[in-house]
């Protein structure tokens, strides 16, 4: 069964057809092996089929295997194949596949991680498909293949001033066998017509003029709504209901308990999985909710339901008073340096949970027929959806068909598919098709949350102003060794390897809510505490903090000296973020920061400011300065703000990628100033955005200045490490403005507010 939806079924369709008639074809391309899927998708052999068709009039659509949240990935997979293919963009259409891990290997949205592993495989398919059509001319004319060439979507021959499009050898390619992929010969860069050149998304118009493209516009004939309603303290069990009057209600068609089944002899992992609750079906969604607003439900809420943020902090404060319960890494003596240093700096920080808080709410459609299921999801995992939907309906992955569908936003909340689950679950019980979609409410308060946390700094300097020793003890949140989900901090973390007497200490408290990566996970709240810290020893050294931190960046420490301790488990990406980094590189953006926005040359008024800060996450090198005003109601005004960034040596597409860095510092400002989950009696507080609130319009800087840096390595991923700095750009600022260090987030708390 099909979405009621053209473009949706037209995207499927072509996936399955092998040739077109009237003269056009499926090419199918051989290309070098890829990194394993990641996170639930199996490693597709190398042989992906089916990215390229080209029509008997020229026309190319382009597969995009990867799922769309608003990244532009469904614009920037198809460009790559496009600039090698050797064909005009304004003749590409890009087409979104569904899942198939036997076609096309990692199909998944995360940790900017499509660039860097597609950039060559990409190109190489479109090279493939090029290299088909230039040997499909060179028998036509019975020619060496050396004497043509290619030029949007034509075959030319010099000699003989003749030239043939893509179209007119498509039924000959189709009988074609792909090629050698060894003899696949790539672009010079210095020949590149689309990479590197501005490219619309490829769904602007249809999004501008409302066309149903997103999942929560998912529709199936026969199709139910479904409403779930679950115990606000995670792990909550239903004891009674009054779901016989539920069901009497208008349109509702059925209203059951939800429990979470057990598989193997183990109950469904709640960490992602499905939860305990109720299931109200009927004709609308509206109907649904208002039979939702009149259920009585009697909760068995567990041992979660007596934790409190306010007891977080007590717990956390008492922790950093006693031994720290584990070691992530020591090296050299810090307490040592820190005893014999000449000056000292101690500084306690703090960050909050904060939730995700896309604006299309988590949702999915499922359809339970013929012992099998089909899952319309905007996963960004969705192999992940797919074993776990099979989990829940008690089936095979095979018999699990899921279609990619494209997200209002993910973040890093669509890694994880509870939803998916509470759909294939849901319409397997009602026998229906059924679209399972979250309320506002319901999307805040049952989310995986960026985990909050607490660092207690301590600083060494000698008489120079030179750090000689850094000790942290960082609490957190987990159950003995085993940190919660994205609350780790890895043994790699900046300024580890910068400083020789350095030691990273752990403790962990236990946890009731979910957590989960958001947006450059654990570097979203790492940067603010980092940069600020650092930024409090540059002051105490009375040095320039550009300069301390080009100092610091020089001071590389020999690996063999260090011995690290075990980071822990739990899904802590810190040792990825924080592994790797090459000064060099960081010490460039730093220098084209400091130049673009004139650091240390322009004289500021009274109340105003400027901060830096850097970091380094997902293969990107940021630094980012700001230049803010407070006044004496402690309201900032952010005047203006600086990226430079290094991601390698192409950006693939501009426009989009001054977007996505422009978006990453709004992102951030908002995790900044008024962004905080808070937990009472289990359960999560905050519903909506007045209570999680985001940077309006009128709060936006009125220039946010990008500047890349290109540099002689491969391209990498731009989703995320854009956002990390700007918040210690800002809180440095701040107390360049006026004098005031802020060490808990958001600021909000502090007395602060946006101007």
């Amino acid at each position: 069964m099909k979405p009621q939806q053209k473009e949706q079924m037209e995207r499927r369709s072509f996936l399955k057809i092998a040739a077109l008639s009237g003269g056009g074809v499926l090419i199918g391309l051989t290309t070098e092996p890829e990194a394993k899927a990641q996170f639930g998708g199996r490693q597709a052999p190398p042989e992906p089929k089916n990215y390229i068709k080209v029509a008997a009039d020229g026309t190319v659509t382009i597969a995009a295997k990867n799922p769309e949240l608003g990244q532009g990935v469904k614009t920037l997979l198809p460009m790559l194949i496009a600039e090698e293919l050797d064909v005009d963009w304004k003749s590409v259409r890009a087409e979104q596949t569904d899942f198939d891990d036997a076609k096309y290997p990692s199909q998944m949205a995360g940790g900017s991680t499509s660039t860097p592993t597609n950039w060559m495989s990409m190109r190489q398919v479109g090279a493939a498909g090029r290299m088909l059509f230039v040997n499909a001319a060179a028998q036509t004319w019975n020619v060496p293949v050396t004497e043509l060439t290619t030029e949007s979507g034509r075959v030319m021959h010099a000699a003989a001033k003749r030239s043939i499009g893509y179209g007119q050898l498509a039924a000959k390619v189709a009988t074609m066998p792909a090629p050698d992929m060894s003899q696949v010969k790539l672009k010079d860069p210095a020949n590149f017509k689309i990479i590197g050149k501005t490219q619309g998304g490829t769904d602007v118009a249809a999004i501008t003029t409302g066309k149903p493209l997103f999942a929560i516009d998912t529709e199936v004939p026969g199709m139910l709504y479904a409403s779930f309603e679950k115990c606000g303290v995670f792990g909550g069990t239903v004891e009674k209901a009054n779901l016989e009057e539920i069901k009497k209600l208008p349109g509702v068609k059925q209203a059951f308990v939800v429990e979470r089944p057990v598989i193997s002899d183990t109950v469904l992992p709640g960490d992602p999985g499905l939860e305990n609750g109720i299931a109200i079906l009927a004709d609308t969604w509206w109907h649904a909710q208002q039979a939702r607003e009149k259920l009585q439900v009697t909760w068995n809420e567990g041992h979660w339901a007596t934790q409190s943020s306010e007891e977080f902090a007590r717990r956390a404060e008492e922790m950093s008073k006693q031994p720290p319960q584990r070691t992530i890494r020591a090296d050299g003596d810090a307490e040592g340096a820190l005893k014999s240093a000449a000056k000292v700096v101690t500084a306690a920080y703090s960050y909050p949970f904060i939730s995700h808080a896309p604006l299309e709410p988590q949702n999915a459609t499922a359809h339970w027929h013929d012992g099998k299921l089909e899952l319309w999801t905007n996963s960004q995992i969705p192999g992940s959806a797919r074993r776990m939907a099979a989990q829940v309906a008690g089936i095979q992955e095979s018999d699990v068909q899921v279609h990619m569908v494209r997200g209002g936003g993910g973040f890093g909340r669509r890694l994880n598919n509870d939803y998916a689950a509470e759909a294939a679950y849901i319409a397997k019980q009602a026998g229906a098709p059924v679209k399972v979609l979250w309320s506002r409410e319901d999307d805040m308060q049952h989310d995986y949350y960026r985990p909050g946390g607490f660092q207690y700094l301590t600083g060494g300097l000698d008489a120079s102003g030179k750090i000689v020793g850094w000790k942290n003890h960082f609490v957190s949140y987990g159950d003995g060794e085993r940190f919660a989900s994205s609350a780790a901090m890895g043994p790699t973390e900046f300024p580890q390897h910068f400083i020789a007497n350095y030691a990273l200490h752990a403790s962990v408290q236990p946890l009731g809510i979910r957590t989960g990566a958001l947006r450059a996970p654990s570097s979203n709240a790492f940067a603010f505490v980092i940069q600020s810290f650092i930024d409090e020893l540059a002051h105490a050294a009375n040095k320039d903090p550009l300069e301390f931190r080009m100092e610091l960046l020089s001071a590389s420490v020999p690996a063999e000296a260090a011995t690290a301790g075990g980071g822990g488990r739990g899904g802590g990406r810190g040792g990825f973020q924080g592994g790797g980094l090459e000064p060099d590189r960081m010490k460039g953006v730093l220098q084209l920061a400091a130049e673009k926005s004139n650091w240390g040359k322009t004289k500021m008024p009274s109340g105003t400011g400027m901060g830096i800060a850097f970091h380094f996450s997902h293969r990107g090198y940021f630094a980012e300065v700001a230049q803010v005003s407070v006044d004496s109601a402690n309201k900032i005004k952010v005047h203006k703000v600086w990226v430079a960034g290094d991601i390698g040596s192409e950006i693939i597409n501009p426009g989009a990628a001054e977007n996505l860095a422009q978006g990453a510092v709004i992102d951030g400002m908002s995790e900044l100033m008024g962004q905080e989950i808070t937990v009472e009696k289990g359960r999560v507080k905050q519903g909506n955005y007045d209570e999680h609130t985001v940077v309006r319009m009128k709060q936006a800087p009125p220039e946010i200045a990008i500047h890349f840096l290109k540099t002689n390595n491969q391209p990498t991923g731009l989703g995320e490490p854009a956002l990390p700095p700007i918040l210690p750009a800002i809180s440095n600022a701040v107390f360049a403005a006026c004098g005031k260090r802020v060490r808990s987030l958001p600021f909000a708390k502090s007395g602060f507010s946006w101007a």
